[in-house]
């Protein structure tokens, strides 16, 4: 079984997966940030399951675009986890994880990242990554994109929830070997976080 966590934004959510079945999903609100609440929900939910983190093969987090609080600690979770239990992580970008939901052979994927821009990439049918995760303004990105097979998938058309979808692409990535020690894992910003931006000497 794989646990995997999404916090990248204040609608977040958990899931155990089993290979390629989902065996519960759970959609959180958290608009006050996931980090007094989200160890609460992972509880409960290996509790209703009747398993122990001692009992995942890995663990999965959402590792962005998103929130840069929430993605650090989803990503905090998992890997503090799996240091824990001596497994190993498999992080996930949000915008693969919206690809998961398309049926073309080219998945455009796109997430608001606020002042005019959208996070934005490109995954054909195997989840992987055919144009660059990038972020820019949508009318700049459209024009890129491939012209036939192109299907667009945003957080709207999507589902909200992304953390069973994480758990079976992790699944897969996992039992490829591309699954890592929690002390490499890192966060997907695409973007500098305002900090930086704005840091002056």
């Amino acid at each position: 079984m794989i646990l995997s966590i999404d916090t990248t934004s204040e609608f977040g959510s958990i899931a155990l997966t089993d290979a390629n079945a989902v065996i519960e999903e759970v959609s959180l609100h958290a608009p006050e940030g996931f980090g007094h609440v989200l160890f609460g929900h992972i509880q409960h939910l290996l509790e209703k399951n009747a398993t122990t983190v001692h009992q995942m093969e890995c663990f999965a987090a959402a590792s962005g675009p998103g929130s840069f609080t929430g993605v650090r600690i989803g990503l905090a979770a998992a890997k503090g986890l799996a240091e824990a239990t001596g497994k190993r992580v498999v992080a996930v970008s949000n915008l693969r994880a919206l690809a998961f939901f398309g049926s073309a052979p080219l998945r455009a994927t796109v997430i608001d990242a606020r002042r005019g821009q959208v996070y934005a990439a490109v995954y054909n049918n195997r989840l992987e990554l055919m144009m660059p995760e990038a972020v820019l303004k949508l009318e700049d990105w459209l024009p890129m994109l491939p012209k036939n097979d192109c299907e667009l998938i945003s957080t709207v058309s999507a589902p909200r929830a992304l953390a069973a979808a994480i758990g079976q692409i992790a699944w897969d990535d996992f039992t490829a070997g591309r699954s890592s020690d929690p002390t490499e894992i890192d966060a997907n910003y695409v973007r500098r976080s305002d900090a930086e931006l704005f840091w002056k000497d």
